[in-house]
């Protein structure tokens, strides 16, 4: 905790939320020990848990209010999901890889996290029959915004998403007309690629 605040993460809610939520219950048994360490960690399928710094970043960020709809785009090990339910948020999160997804839906369920709807879908198309969405959040690194996701994002609202190849620059874009968009830029990070389509 200390640790997160010391790097810049000013938001209490966000602090008070990964201190609620227990990252060890998404790690692999192998990884467990060094749970509340500041790492990524393989969660299987050539994917990884974020830093919690990372996952305190792009929650901040996001700036989530209670009861707003939240899309996330990677649930992964479902605890960057977690961190946005126990903010409040109305969560609709997809995952790509069919393995990932139901380990994580049946352990966000076991958690408690009635305010967490898992999908098994291809995250480049977004969430069309449950837009608008308040905040859409993407925890792969991108090569492009996809106009999707701008589309199913509110007047208004904001999308959190990385965007580069080796290296991402975080993004905050908010959308601010149908035809105008403002973006900003908050240092660069490295994620697993945010490829198309899904993994059976």
């Amino acid at each position: 905790m200390a640790t997160l605040a010391q790097k810049g993460i000013e938001s209490k809610r966000v602090l008070s939320a990964i201190e609620l939520v227990p990252r060890h219950f998404f790690l692999d048994k192998s990884f467990e020990s060094k749970a509340y360490v500041d790492k990524a960690f393989p969660i299987g399928n050539d994917q990884t848990i974020s830093q919690p710094f990372t996952v305190a970043f792009q929650s901040q960020l996001l700036a989530i209010k209670k009861r707003e709809k939240v899309l996330e785009i990677g649930t992964g090990s479902g605890y960057q999901a977690a961190i946005l339910g126990a903010l409040g948020a109305r969560v609709f999160t997809i995952e790509r890889q069919e393995d990932l997804y139901k380990k994580s839906k049946k352990l966000l369920h076991q958690l408690g996290f009635g305010n967490i709807r898992c999908y098994f879908k291809d995250g480049y198309k977004g969430l069309p029959e449950f837009a608008p969405f308040d905040k859409i959040i993407v925890t792969a690194g991108a090569t492009e915004v996809p106009k999707a996701l701008i589309k199913q994002l509110k007047i208004g609202g904001y999308l959190v998403i990385p965007v580069g190849k080796k290296v991402q620059k975080m993004q905050r874009i908010i959308k601010i007309s149908e035809d105008e968009l403002r973006t900003e830029e908050w240092g660069d990070f490295k994620f697993v690629p945010f490829l198309k389509g899904v993994v059976k």
